[in-house]
């Protein structure tokens, strides 16, 4: 569960009634797209032949550049989700990170969801002894990835959010 069962104003658009502009929202799908991205190749490796979780972050950026419907990314999400269903690992987190990049277009809120999943991603892709400092360099390098306009909000919602998504954002 990476949702809360509230949700928060400042992650809902302003035509929802909360305060997310389109301009942010459309940096936390980018931003979700290039997280879901740099642990992609773990599935690909995987399974080299399945394109959905690549579409799925094409479509998260398609639908920011107004190339893809809202309908269609998340749909888009929800085929790179079910990539992820028969595997396990590392490949399985990165499919279910890209699934959740794309899924942004609907609801911002799944921003966490693609970060969350890719640190997983990249913390089961490590040798035992080198996973917490893997969880640690992937949510660091997320971090960096931040653009100013959101950078606050994403941090004190990883804060608020940290226990829902496996505690991923403690680095």
């Amino acid at each position: 569960m990476i949702l809360p069962k509230v949700r928060d104003p400042r992650l809902t658009t302003i035509r929802r009634g909360g305060t997310l502009t389109d301009a942010d929202h459309h940096l936390l799908a980018l931003w979700a797209a290039s997280c879901a991205e740099h642990v992609l190749g773990l599935f690909e490796t995987a399974c080299p032949e399945d394109p959905r979780p690549r579409h799925a972050i094409e479509q998260a950026r398609a639908w920011v550049r107004g190339e893809a419907k809202m309908m269609d990314a998340r749909a888009a999400g929800g085929h790179a989700m079910g990539a992820a269903r028969d595997l396990a690992g590392a490949p399985r987190f990165a499919a279910y990170a890209a699934g959740q990049a794309a899924c942004v277009a609907h609801v911002a809120a799944h921003d966490l969801g693609a970060a969350a999943y890719a640190i997983k991603a990249a913390r089961a892709a490590a040798p035992k002894s080198e996973q917490q400092a893997a969880e640690r360099l992937e949510c660091r390098w997320q971090r960096e990835q931040l653009p100013e306009a959101v950078h606050a909000l994403v941090l004190d919602d990883q804060r608020l959010r940290n226990d829902i998504c496996w505690s991923v954002f403690d680095c």
